[in-house]
């Protein structure tokens, strides 16, 4: 009898020491996510964060050249960010089904090999397309990736498609494009690139996007950008708000 009053009790001294550690453990999570280690610990799990979207107002008028520099043509990554391992991620589309930042690490992993396919079952916000005799092929929007095809191998994703002008595609957007792709296949390396779309409030067409970019392994030497990229058609109007689009008052200058 004595022994198994003993048992129960040496059982019940395990299971209190248990108990108490436990409380112990609980006890310390909960006060470092009260204290600024707790912040650290958040802001380490959370640090690849969406960037939020651009503002519009903060960007200088059109002026007839397609990008302006951003921030000295400085991207924002933090040194954190700077990692050689493939990713992409893609916001998801927001209450007006608008496109959000999209970013991937550039690298041969993710490159595409095969060719790309119809993107045309995905129709962005403001897709109001019409013809005009000035644009190169005529149509004014273009369904544009914000990652290019030839950086991510993206088809039809809808979470990275948006309607963009001819001109914001070809003559702003491609020539960054097309210098990442060949950094990468000449070296090898590795190539932050983020791209954020600009909405002027519940516009559906984004005035213009930022490009970010920068060279992973050279520490920015071969690739380093930070440009927004204006979504217009020179001689085109276009309502933001709702993708219409007219002739504009010098249309005739571009013929």
């Amino acid at each position: 009898m004595s022994q198994r009053k003993e048992e129960r009790k040496h059982k019940m001294r395990i299971f209190i020491a248990l108990l108490i550690v436990l409380l112990v453990v609980v006890s310390f999570v909960f006060l470092c996510y009260k204290t600024p280690l707790g912040d650290f610990i958040k802001s380490k799990i959370g640090k690849q964060e969406e960037k939020p979207a651009g503002v519009v107002s903060e960007i200088p008028e059109f002026d007839d050249v397609p990008y302006v520099e951003l921030n000295g043509n400085i991207p924002l990554f933090t040194d954190e960010e700077k990692i050689t391992s493939a990713f992409e991620k893609y916001s998801e589309l927001d209450d007006l089904g608008r496109c959000g930042v999209a970013y991937a690490n550039i690298c041969k992993d993710i490159m595409p090999e095969e060719e790309r396919e119809d993107i045309s079952s995905v129709y962005p916000t403001g897709w109001i397309n019409n013809e005009y005799d000035i644009v190169d092929q005529k149509f004014l929007y273009n369904r544009c990736h914000l990652i290019g095809f030839q950086l991510a191998g993206e088809n039809a994703n809808e979470r990275n498609l948006i309607t963009g002008t001819r001109y914001m595609n070809v003559e702003g957007m491609l020539p960054f494009e097309d210098e990442v792709a060949m950094y990468v296949y000449r070296t090898n390396n590795h190539v932050l690139y983020r791209v954020t779309p600009f909405f002027d409030g519940d516009n559906l067409v984004a005035n213009g996007v930022e490009l970010e970019a920068y060279s992973v392994e050279d520490n920015g030497a071969g690739v380093c950008f930070n440009v927004y990229v204006y979504n217009v058609q020179p001689g085109i109007e276009i309502d933001y708000k709702t993708g219409d689009n007219w002739k504009g008052k010098d249309y005739e200058k571009y013929q």
